[in-house]
């Protein structure tokens, strides 16, 4: 534990140096714990060593703190003399001094301001002159309490601590270090094109690689799980790009800067809670901090910090970056040009055959929109471009008081979407940066999943295919097979050929009930299957990648024709996330892999801040200390190698310590899993498996190719079945060699050498599942241990292959999972290959086959697109010709005359604050349910195959 705290004391310790001697009365308790004896007598551990690792093993397994206390009195009770804390809360203040704290600051009860630096001594608002204090009858209770406390974890002392202690200062160096030397492979953001352009801009700040790269992401969520109270909190969080691809994202060194406190969102006063964060990274801008570097000889270097972008969903984009995403202009990329129209409740995002080149000849046709595309693609509005729109809206008041900043306002024309000018542009650097707001692939993905599974599957809830959507179809002119018309005094709708008949939502929900993917791919999709299997319920993000990826498009191929399985056409399907993707592909090359872009890892952490609240009445309060402890014992975990950590602890499937070998076949990382049982193979099997164990053993190449050429002379070059004998022969000749260099005391005879030229033990023991490479294997058909002389052991597995090829070695196997193709019929299957998502294929020379926007490789069942002339098509289903509407023709068909609804992206509109209210509404809703995605793993289905990496 002394290394603990010498890193600690440093990180302030050539700053003391500076400005004069400073005591570290602070630590006196800490070192007093050090020094004392657990127990009379035990020298092995002191108290502070002991307390902080018994700390760390109730944040591991998540004790509760009364249990906590139980085992401190139970301690208490079975050694009296032990020198131990009486309570959790004395060892959580003790922890606390090894933690790095935060700053309480107040805010207003309408959020207008902070009363923080020059209000911090006023009792009311400088806005709205509410009060700062809770009252009791018009009257200030006994004890000032505020109404609402924001709390402040400090940037600076945590990005010293990343180079003040030795385990991670060199890490902050990677993004220099390791980034890619092939202009073509991208695996970090520092190989992606808003880097090097921040490089080119900002030479003095890139010519220190330790200057560090910040990336914030904010997000709302309910810190009460699925109760019915609606409450939203939004911490903000930082992570370092510095750091490795594989750890930058980590939970553990993501920083908790800013806890916006609930029970509301902070909606467009987003601003008045940042402004402490925005002031601290202006000084590390401009300043920096004098930070001692462990890993270099220099000692204390200046640290600068920048903010590279945001991360968040699109709901929460319009409170951090000031742009609405509603209306007219909701994409902030195409700004004022946005493609859009007014169609019957909503408006829709049209007009995309704009990004075609102008000769395309989709541009003539009329079955999209009923109009010939003539415009171009919409402009590129440059950072001058924003600027100069900027100016142009004025600073309004802040807060929620109805008198005040809470007044509705209209909007307009000249500020297009602009609500206000974000307070990210008082950073000196944050105006010349292209890629400031990351689109999130998760949300997109997750709505576009649902959008199309709810139009398949003719889901009632999330279905685009709407009446509205039909009555949109009759007004554009297109589409006539899919108009709506009256049956009597019934109103008919068309069944299109774009949605699954009942038999067919069938046949697709049967498809994806089987399905079970390796251990940690996915969740077990079987329990999002309705029980009559007639859609899917309940899909977690995560599970719409999945499908997306690698199920929907093997699924649906023989449920609908070639065209719609082609290209899945939208009609009235066009809402701003459809619209969205097409910015998709621009941003992955400004901003680099969509991994460390997306909310997945940022989602997760809000599911680790929510485990924190243990007093229900003070949320905020709970996951402000639980954060400062879990961050100091997280630091000292990082110095413990005799317990187990978050650092040390084994993998899922951890395949064990091997001992070292020389021979490859004996170098397997391999830990076979289950109940022992014991297998006698004929003679032939155990010949045809050694065979191929000293066959696949590239060390023996020089014997092998001896064997043949001994054979070649005495068996002739014309010889037909040369490999057949070699086959036979080579294990007796190789033996009896080996077996004669060894009497003559050859230094090449190896033990293991020796091993492997002897037969292996007539009886092999067979496992159920296997772990290879921490990637668990089952279902297979026999796993094998052969055993060796002298302790050596090869596991293979049997497959289904040949005649004689029938085992592979285990470390041969790559994971696949089986996909039924029902277009092919009931034996077919799609194979889909799986990469670990923990292991990453980083080269010296800045190659890599990883897939790095997935951790995992994407499926290769190949889509093949011909869309054929687009005129022809007819949408029209031939299985059920209408579906009857209950609705009388009298209200149903009122709108189907009225054009006065339809706008285009050349009207003009005025949009109030009041409808980008619902914004705000939705990014409530939607981080309640999206907080818990992806932290259940199905344990119990396992189900992985193996197949020849050859």
């Amino acid at each position: 534990m002394f290394d603990v705290l010498d890193d600690i004391i440093s990180e302030d310790a050539d700053e003391d140096a500076v400005g004069g001697p400073s005591s570290n009365d602070q630590y006196d308790d800490l070192f007093a714990a050090l020094r004392s004896e657990l127990y009379p007598g035990v020298s092995s551990f002191s108290s502070l060593n002991f307390l902080v690792k018994l700390m760390h093993l109730k944040v591991l397994n998540k004790w509760t703190n009364k249990s906590f206390d139980e085992l401190l009195k139970l301690l208490k009770l079975a050694f009296p003399k032990i020198d131990l804390v009486e309570s959790h809360y004395e060892a959580k203040k003790l922890m606390t001094k090894m933690g790095l704290g935060y700053s309480s600051i107040h805010v207003c009860k309408n959020d207008c301001a902070l009363f923080w630096k020059e209000n911090s001594l006023k009792d009311t608002c400088p806005v709205c002159s509410e009060s700062r204090w809770k009252l009791q009858s018009g009257k200030r209770s006994g004890k000032n309490v505020p109404h609402k406390v924001l709390r402040y974890f400090s940037v600076g002392p945590r990005l010293k601590r990343l180079f003040a202690t030795s385990k991670t200062a060199k890490l902050m160096r990677w993004h220099s270090t390791g980034k890619s030397k092939d202009n073509d492979v991208m695996r970090h953001p520092v190989d992606d094109k808003s880097w090097q352009e921040f490089d080119k801009r900002h030479p003095q700040f890139a010519g220190d690689v330790r200057n560090v790269r910040l990336g914030l992401a904010a997000d709302g969520f309910n810190p009460f799980g699925n109760m019915s109270l609606s409450y939203s909190m939004w911490p903000v969080v930082l992570t370092t790009y510095n750091l490795p691809p594989w750890i930058c994202m980590k939970a553990e060194y993501l920083m908790l800067s800013l806890l916006i406190p609930g029970p509301q969102s902070p909606g467009k006063d987003m601003d008045v809670f940042l402004r402490p964060l925005i002031d601290e990274l202006k000084e590390l801008w401009v300043h920096g901090l004098d930070t001692r570097d462990a890993a270099s000889e220099n000692g204390v270097f200046q640290m600068r910090a920048a903010l590279l972008w945001i991360v968040n969903d699109f709901p929460a984009r319009s409170s951090l970056s000031g742009w609405s995403g509603q209306g007219y202009r909701a994409c902030p990329t195409c700004n004022e040009d946005t493609p859009s129209m007014r169609v019957i409740g909503k408006t829709a995002y049209f007009g995309h055959r704009r990004f075609l080149p102008t000769n395309h000849h989709w541009r003539s046709n009329l079955q999209f929109d009923g109009r010939t595309e003539r415009k171009r693609p919409p402009r590129r509005f440059s950072t001058t471009d924003i600027l100069e729109q900027l100016r142009r809206v004025k600073t309004g008041i802040p807060g929620k008081h109805p008198n005040y900043g809470g007044v509705k306002r209209k909007r307009g024309d000249d500020k297009l979407n602009w609500r206000k000018k974000s307070i990210f542009y008082e950073l000196p650097y944050w105006a010349t940066i292209e890629l400031k707001h990351n689109l999130d692939v998760m949300h997109i993905e997750k709505n576009v999943c649902d959008s199309l599974l709810g139009t398949l599957l003719t889901d009632p809830h999330k279905s685009k295919d709407t009446d509205n959507a039909r009555r949109d179809l009759a007004k554009l002119g297109i589409r006539h097979e899919l108009h709506l018309f009256e049956d009597g005094n019934k109103l008919m709708k068309p069944a299109a050929d774009y949605t699954f008949s009942e038999a067919n939502r069938r046949k697709f929900c049967r498809f994806i009930r089987p399905v079970k993917f390796p251990d940690g791919f996915a969740s077990n999709l079987l329990k999002n299957v309705a029980q009559n299997d007639s859609r899917l319920l309940g899909l977690k993000s995560h599970d719409c990648h999945v499908i997306m990826q690698r199920l929907l498009p093997v699924g649906c191929r023989s449920l609908v024709n070639k065209n719609i399985w082609s290209t899945i056409v939208e009609l009235s399907f066009f809402d701003i996330m459809i619209h969205l993707m097409l910015h998709l592909p621009e941003e992955a090359i400004l901003g680099g892999p969509v991994h460390m872009r997306w909310m997945y890892p940022f989602e997760r952490y809000l599911k680790r801040l929510k485990d924190y609240v243990r007093n229900a009445a003070k949320p905020e309060g709970s996951i402000a200390e639980g954060y400062v402890v879990d961050e100091a014992l997280t630091f000292c975990s990082r110095y413990f190698d005799d317990v187990e950590t978050r650092f040390n602890r084994p993998d899922r499937n951890d395949d064990g310590i091997h001992p070292s070998r020389q021979l490859s076949v004996f170098k397997s990382q391999c830990k076979p899993l289950g109940k022992q049982s014991y297998v006698e193979l004929d003679n032939n099997d155990r010949d045809n498996a050694e065979f191929y164990i000293l066959n696949n053993s590239p060390e023996l190449e020089p014997y092998l190719n001896e064997h043949k050429q001994e054979l070649h002379v005495r068996l002739g070059e014309g010889c037909l079945n040369i490999n057949e004998v070699h086959r036979t022969e080579f294990a007796g000749w190789f033996f009896e060699k080996i077996y004669a260099m060894h009497r003559m005391q050859a230094p090449e005879v190896t033990t293991e050498l020796l091993s492997l030229s002897s037969k292996t033990n007539m009886v092999v023991s067979s496992y159920p599942a296997c772990i290879v490479n921490e990637m668990f294997y089952g279902q297979l058909q026999q796993i094998l241990d052969f055993s060796y002389l002298n302790g050596f052991s090869v596991v293979l597995f049997r497959c289904k292959w040949f005649k004689y090829d029938q085992f592979i070695l285990a470390s041969q196997a790559n994971q696949v999972f089986y996909v039924a193709d029902p277009s092919r019929g009931p034996n077919w299957r799609v194979v889909q290959h799986v990469k670990h998502r923990s292991i990453w294929d980083i080269t010296d020379d800045g190659l890599s086959d990883i897939d790095l926007l997935q951790h995992n490789s994407s499926s290769n069942f190949t889509l093949f697109v011909d869309l054929g002339n687009l005129q022809e098509i007819n949408l029209l289903r031939r299985d059920q010709d209408v579906i009857p509407i209950v609705q009388p023709v009298t209200n149903a068909s009122r709108p189907v005359t009225d054009d006065s609804s339809f706008l285009n992206d050349a009207d003009e509109v005025e949009l109030s604050d009041e409808e980008d209210e619902s914004v705000e509404e939705y990014a409530d809703e939607e981080t309640d349910a999206e907080t818990e995605i992806d932290t259940e793993e199905d344990d119990d289905d396992r189900s992985y195959h193996a197949s020849d990496s050859d």
